[in-house]
């Protein structure tokens, strides 16, 4: 059987989405330009800049002037990682494409098993994350835990460790591209499309420079966006103890009753205190309830603006 030519090989586009990473870049790209350059497929390289405040911008439009393989986009401010990788997925072209971050974690070494496993068939290989002695324990721990959650509640299974380090063929790319929600959970977005998908596991490098864009707030804000967006399940939670509390009511009515039914009305205590639990206990579930109905409420309203999911701006910031 003959081998397959250069020109029948698919082409590879890497989509690396950046926030101040000055300090990563001039290490990071020749990594990743030395594994593509082994390859027999033509590649190019897609930077999203997602609003650098630093030198990065500056540092992109460099790396393109020297690489007619290499194309920056520039966004107009921070949108967050999530909408960084979809602008990149809907400027890239590629038959196949292949998104990783700039920080140095995501190994570029892997890209060549990666484009072995897709031509064994699968149309996604998507990464899983080990966790390391590197990992701390809070990390370790709350991330297990909202895997744990959300495939509980969730309709689509979401694999524990998974990474924004994968690929996705021509069509899974589409897939994707066709997916315009605003609270974007992207692992569960490409799960949810059923494509032909393996799992590979890796180990994490030190990153290259400087600490991890995902603060705290920002990770619990992608949990939240996960959950509502995938799960009708606080729906279902907060039904479901409302269910309780009636039934709770339904027997102290019976209670009640029997003592009049008996005749013996006089034996029932004022119950100042079991009345005011039950009314704080019953407020504290329909404060939550609507609690929960107001989020997915504002959700609707955010996607009914059909704002962008991000814009782009026509180059780099003026520098400082």
């Amino acid at each position: 059987m003959p081998r397959k030519t250069a020109a029948k090989l698919p082409s590879v586009a890497v989509i690396v989405p950046v926030f101040n990473e000055q300090a990563a870049l001039p290490v990071f790209h020749p990594q990743l330009v030395t594994v593509l350059q082994a390859l027999p497929n033509s590649y190019s390289v897609t930077y999203v800049d997602d609003g650098s405040s630093d030198e990065t911008p500056q540092i992109l439009q460099s790396l393109a002037a020297a690489d007619p393989r290499v194309h920056v986009v520039h966004l107009s401010r921070n949108f967050g990682h999530q909408a960084a990788l979809t602008a990149g997925l809907d400027h890239a072209e590629g038959d196949v494409l292949i998104t990783l971050d700039g920080d140095g974690q995501h190994p570029p070494e892997l890209i060549p098993e990666m484009l072995r496993l897709h031509a064994a068939g699968y149309e996604i290989v998507q990464t899983q994350r080990l966790d390391t002695a590197r990992t701390s324990a809070f990390k370790r721990w709350t991330a297990g835990l909202f895997y744990a959650l959300i495939n509980r509640i969730g309709d689509t299974h979401v694999q524990p460790g998974a990474a924004d380090f994968r690929l996705l063929s021509r069509a899974a790319a589409d897939g994707l591209r066709q997916m315009h929600e605003h609270h974007r959970f992207l692992r569960g977005m490409v799960s949810w499309m059923g494509f032909r998908t393996l799992i590979l596991p890796y180990e994490p490098t030190e990153r290259i420079a400087g600490s991890s864009k995902y603060s705290l707030r920002k990770m619990v804000r992608l949990a939240l966006d996960a959950t509502f967006s995938f799960s009708l399940a606080p729906l279902w939670i907060g039904l479901s103890v409302g269910l309780v509390f009636f039934l709770l009511a339904c027997v102290e009515a019976v209670y009640v009753l029997s003592f009049w039914v008996r005749g013996a009305s006089t034996a029932l205590a004022p119950g100042w205190s079991s009345l005011m639990f039950m009314l704080l206990i019953v407020g504290g579930v329909l404060t939550t309830l609507l609690g929960f109905i107001g989020i997915y409420v504002g959700y609707i309203f955010q996607e009914t603006k059909e704002r962008p999911i991000y814009l782009v701006r026509p180059g780099p910031p003026p520098s400082a």
